[in-house]
């Protein structure tokens, strides 16, 4: 079984088709959880609390991050393989194929713009939020309004989405995406074999309307929070949302007093000791 799925290259395009549905269901869920934000910022800011550094949410984390590398490995493995088999043949071509689309002949160069935009996604929202639970912190520095908490996420989505250049890259890298998931999307039920003359249309057409609805549902949210970042009151008041919570400080006075008072009593009574036998000795 572990051959078929390393060495045949229809066990590779299964291996793909799997942690690339398991990576569309992820998207949908992340893109849910974000349209929250539309209609309450608090609600928001409840699902990344109750999400955070969480055993249950720390465990889908590694799953995540597994099923997003077994992807793109895989990826790199089957464009290599179909170089390697093309040969001297791929410079012979250069009459347009009928019905095979743009996104189909670039997947490996939008999935690394899909990778990069998941870096930078990282940057701006993992690293500040799980990370630093995981790190033991309970906030981090965001752009110039000081230390905000780790679980308002809606302070960080709202900081980070108030320049506009920044909703400019997150639109383009929505736009790579939705070419990535237009092809991929009903790529992976063709690999399993569930695709035929029938269902090939009708797949293609659930493909589309899944990755639309994720390009709009992504990009309205971050137009939505750049469009309230730019009012200050709003903002102010989203960041007040979750307070930072303070380590309080050490009573050090009390403790010096605690440390002193059975110092001071035993010296008393070392002098009155003294005191007792030069008494004696004069007498």
């Amino acid at each position: 079984m572990s051959c078929f799925l390393t060495k045949s290259s229809v066990g590779k395009k299964v291996v793909m088709s799997l942690s690339g549905c398991g990576l569309v269901f992820f998207i949908l869920f992340h893109m849910s959880m974000n349209l929250t934000m539309l209609f309450s910022p608090e609600a928001y800011n409840m699902i990344c609390a109750f999400l955070g550094a969480n055993w249950y949410a720390l465990v889908a984390t590694v799953g995540l991050a597994a099923l997003v590398v077994i992807h793109f490995v895989y990826a790199f493995i089957l464009n290599l393989d179909n170089y390697r088999a093309r040969g001297k043949k791929r410079y012979a071509v250069t009459v347009k194929e009928k019905g095979v689309s743009w996104a189909s002949k670039n997947m490996l160069v939008l999935g690394i713009i899909v990778i990069l935009g998941l870096g930078l996604h990282l940057v701006h929202f993992w690293s500040k939020m799980q990370l630093v639970e995981i790190m033991g912190g309970h906030g981090s520095v965001v752009g110039e309004f000081g230390n905000v908490a780790a679980t308002n996420g809606a302070a960080i989505m709202l900081i980070t989405f108030k320049e506009l250049w920044v909703v400019a890259v997150y639109i383009i890298w929505f736009i790579a995406l939705w070419f990535h998931l237009t092809h991929g999307v009903w790529s992976m039920f063709q690999s399993v074999g569930a695709a035929n003359d029938t269902w090939y249309p009708r797949l293609k057409l659930a493909s589309n309307v899944v990755s639309t609805l994720i390009l709009l549902g992504f990009a309205t949210v971050a137009v939505f929070c750049h469009i309230e970042a730019q009012d200050p009151v709003k903002l102010n008041q989203v960041i007040a949302l979750v307070e930072v919570p303070e380590h309080e400080p050490v009573a050090i006075d009390e403790v010096v007093v605690e440390d002193e008072t059975p110092c001071q009593e035993n010296d008393l009574n070392f002098e009155d000791e003294v005191e007792n036998q030069s008494e004696e000795k004069a007498n």
